[in-house]
């Protein structure tokens, strides 16, 4: 049913100059479905999700996130869509905390905050670090507040480049085990990864990108 896709793309690429990293894709996830994305750096796999993402404007297509074009309809496709960079970037002025306050209220999720944040950060062990900046943090230890800030707040598709690449074993499980909760709870989820047998833990279909070309399985 249409309503249930989450992320659609229809004739989407990108181009820099006469370079085409992203050849012409149809893509749609619908609620529940969790992609892996892989294949070997300089494939096209982050250009496609930056573009997905509203981060990188593409040269050809449209992108629908809960049936709302990602750009005449931005303000709520953005609301139903959260990503997580393989570098996250935060603002120098905001601890930890902070960040995440700011995040739930610009996604009017303040309800039950402080819960929800705490268990977060517990879980992926940020808890003592939580008042301090995250430029003091190290590349995993970012990595996890990026995932912290994407799931403080509630959305419809999420968009994960590389999550477990700076991650330890125990939160990469954490991670897996939440995001089949997530796509459980009726989420669509695409992720690019080169960690072996994610797609397998996950239950996720497999699509490939090879010099900017999608297949999917």
């Amino acid at each position: 049913m249409i309503q249930d896709i989450r992320l659609q793309a229809n004739n989407l690429s990108r181009s820099f100059g006469a370079y085409q990293a992203l050849k012409p894709v149809d893509l749609s996830l619908s609620r529940g479905e969790i992609a892996v994305l892989q294949g070997p750096n300089g494939s096209g796999k982050s250009t496609l999700l930056l573009c997905l993402s509203g981060l990188l404007r593409p040269t050809t297509g449209e992108i629908r996130v809960g049936g709302f074009d990602l750009y005449r309809d931005e303000r709520q496709a953005r609301r139903l869509l959260a990503f997580v960079p393989d570098v996250p970037v935060f603002y120098q002025e905001l601890t930890a905390w902070e960040h995440l306050v700011f995040v739930a209220h610009a996604h009017s999720a303040g309800s039950g905050f402080a819960g929800r944040a705490e268990k977060l950060l517990v879980e992926f062990g940020l808890w003592e670090a939580r008042d301090l900046y995250p430029h003091a943090y190290s590349r995993g230890m970012r990595l996890k507040l990026g995932l912290a800030l994407a799931l403080i707040r509630p959305f419809g598709a999420l968009l994960l480049d590389e999550p477990t690449s700076a991650l330890d074993g125990e939160s990469a499980s954490l991670l897996c085990e939440k995001l089949k909760a997530l796509a459980g709870e009726g989420a669509a989820v695409l992720l690019s990864t080169h960690n072996p047998g994610m797609e397998q833990q996950l239950g996720a279909q497999v699509w490939t990108m090879q010099h900017g070309l999608l297949n999917k399985q």
